[in-house]
């Protein structure tokens, strides 16, 4: 565990870039500002194609990552069993078919590839990590699915994937929606074991969880993550532009624009100096 008050190296990483036009424009605002050192796409939306080209010119400064989508809007293909409506299923009922292991196995390798083509075509390049949306890399079977899936296209030693979990003094340390992130490190336990065991790296120190709350002081949040950092330590954030096109699909909306007007103002750099801390690419820091 990295010493509290001393320099240290953190990665930031936006989620959802792509779910929608507004939230993708606040992205590029906050890498062209330097204030990110990654972000995660949704190729499963609409807005990707079109917006992958808007994140070349931050190649060489910010990790791109997939952001795997299993929950929200429509999947790339036909998902008879899984998405039986046609729209992705809740995170709550896939926890629980995860849990009792009566996920459809052939319909979600199909996807996870899918969703992995769809970041290729359009960035032309494979993505640096990969996480989840809603952390649902981390849930049984899932893991291993796009644990072997990345290990056929030869990414194995070459890309990273997000553990979302931490060691519990960490979590209580923070003390920033402690639920949610006991319940995640629960969902993840051996996950980071077994990347390493199929050739993947991941981060070492996760934090960033949110009650997604207008009233909330984000700032005063983001501090707490910065606390107990990792070797490897990686903070998510939900940076970006209200639109109606985010309103119709997720309920995380005006929090957004905060942590954008956070992530913009001179309290971040202040906070960061104060701390001690500088953003880094995952890759860069040391294993």
């Amino acid at each position: 565990m990295a010493t509290i008050g001393a320099s240290f190296a953190f990665s930031l990483c936006a989620d959802d870039y792509a779910i929608s036009p507004g939230v993708s424009r606040g992205i590029v605002e906050a890498l062209e500002a330097r204030r990110l050192s990654a972000t995660s796409v949704m190729t499963t939306r609409p807005f990707w194609s079109a917006a992958a080209k808007e994140l070349h010119p931050f190649r060489d400064l910010a990790e791109i990552g997939l952001h795997l989508n299993l929950t929200l809007g429509r999947p790339l293909g036909g998902m008879a069993k899984f998405a039986k409506s046609g729209q992705l299923p809740n995170i709550r009922s896939v926890v629980a078919a995860a849990q009792k292991r009566e996920l459809p196995e052939a319909e979600i390798r199909d996807e996870i590839a899918r969703q992995l083509d769809a970041f290729t075509e359009a960035f032309g390049e494979e993505p640096d990590f990969v996480d989840g949306h809603q952390h649902v890399q981390v849930l049984p079977g899932i893991r291993l699915w796009l644990f072997q899936t990345l290990e056929k296209r030869g990414l194995n030693g070459k890309i990273w994937l997000r553990d979302s979990a931490d060691y519990l003094p960490r979590i209580f340390l923070r003390a920033i929606e402690l639920k949610k992130a006991l319940g995640i490190a629960w969902l993840a336990r051996g996950f980071a074991r077994e990347a390493v065991e199929h050739g993947f790296a991941t981060n070492e120190g996760f934090a960033g969880f949110s009650a997604f709350d207008p009233k909330r002081d984000f700032g005063s949040d983001f501090e707490h993550y910065l606390q107990a950092p990792g070797r490897r330590h990686l903070v998510m954030c939900h940076p970006g532009h209200c639109d109606a096109e985010l309103a119709r699909v997720d309920p995380v909306t005006g929090t957004r624009e905060t942590e954008l007007e956070f992530l913009l103002s001179e309290k971040f750099t202040t906070m960061l100096k104060r701390r001690g801390a500088r953003l880094a690419r995952l890759k860069d820091m040391a294993k």
